[in-house]
């Protein structure tokens, strides 16, 4: 009895050891929840730079323009909080100011020298490097739809004039009468460029309009958009009516890919606003780049020495929008104001106009 009794507290021993190896083994192979950061993104836009002056804007006036960025930026921030992709979150976004009569893009444009209106746009996937644009279209309401298109449905990158509206219709888009984008404003600016070419002909002066802020911005204008979604993606794009009194099918920075728009995962997204003639010849959204992945400085110091230094070295003036790929924004510009607006994944909104 006593043996049995000893094989009994034994065997007792022996389960209950096991058993707790068991438990201790299921304890160390069940799954641990794994705590994954809340995905980052961010959105900056900008409606154009050049001499903008609290003294020459209303309090209404203003409020009308913030509140127009507030409306596009939130557009797109929208997008990429519900998951949707940077290239949607910047066209979107763009379209609300091209549909605007506020802004030189679209329904704004302004008029060249023979008192028509041609449209530049172009877009640029950070992801993949691909790239679309469009530049002296008439009768397309959103270029930057059109870009897109080109970039997705074409195996080129920049199509113009006639040959980029045959694509648009082959693609299904509406033609716009031109009379769509007339826009008194626009249309009085340029009368007084006319006039103040006539003036200088005839009096060989150039007094009597050098403080017309209307001049001083005929070369300036262009809407844009950089965004960074939660995948890592980053995109941008940019759209204008160009240049005021612009001639024989000028063409500025905003469809040029490197100058107007640039987008590379591995580094940033940017889109500029100023004189197109020299970001063409600074390349200037690809060389803020370039800056960051030669030479290992932060955004914002590359846009510093590229907008505040670099442009003005060769004469000329504006400024970009740009974010990278952590989610830091620059807003930079080298003129009295620039027309401008960001929100990060937290929802901050910041909306700016003067130089302050």
């Amino acid at each position: 009895m006593r043996k049995i009794l000893t094989l009994l507290i034994v065997f007792f021993v022996l389960f209950s050891c096991k058993n707790e190896k068991n438990e201790s083994e299921i304890s160390e192979k069940s799954p641990q929840i794994e705590q994954y950061p809340t995905p980052n993104f961010g959105i900056v836009i900008h409606g154009g730079a050049g001499t903008i002056l609290k003294k020459n804007m209303s309090d209404s006036l203003e409020n009308v323009y913030k509140l127009k960025l507030e409306e596009a930026i939130k557009t797109g921030h929208d997008i990429l909080k519900n998951g949707g992709t940077a290239m949607e979150a910047v066209t979107k976004t763009i379209n609300v100011m091209e549909n605007s009569s506020l802004f030189n893009a679209g329904k704004g444009a302004v008029f060249t020298h023979e008192e028509t209106n041609e449209l530049d746009a172009s877009v640029m996937d950070g992801a993949t490097l691909n790239a679309g644009a469009v530049a002296g279209v008439t009768h397309i309401k959103n270029p930057i739809d059109l870009a897109l298109a080109v970039m997705n449905n074409s195996p080129h990158v920049l199509l113009s004039g006639q040959g980029a509206e045959r694509f648009a219709k082959e693609q299904g888009f509406e033609m716009m009468d031109p009379s769509y984008f007339y826009t008194e404003k626009r249309f009085q600016s340029l009368q007084r460029i006319k006039e103040k070419e006539k003036t200088e002909l005839d009096h060989d002066s150039k007094v009597s309009f050098a403080e017309d802020p209307f001049i001083k911005d005929s070369k300036f204008g262009t809407v844009g958009c950089a965004a960074l979604d939660k995948n890592g993606n980053l995109a941008a794009g940019t759209s204008t009516g160009g240049m005021t009194n612009k001639r024989w099918n000028r063409i500025g920075d905003a469809p040029i890919i490197g100058a107007g728009t640039y987008a590379n995962n591995a580094t940033c997204a940017v889109s500029s606003t100023g004189w197109g003639e020299y970001f063409i010849r600074g390349m200037v959204a690809h060389d803020i780049s370039a800056m960051m992945e030669y030479k290992g400085v932060t955004l914002q110091e590359a846009a510093e020495e590229v907008i505040q230094e670099k442009l003005p070295n060769l004469g000329g003036d504006g400024g970009i929008v740009a974010i990278d790929k952590d989610g830091n924004v620059s807003m930079e510009f080298n003129t009295a104001g620039m027309y401008r607006a960001t929100m990060n994944a937290e929802g901050d909104l910041k909306i700016g106009i003067y130089n302050e």
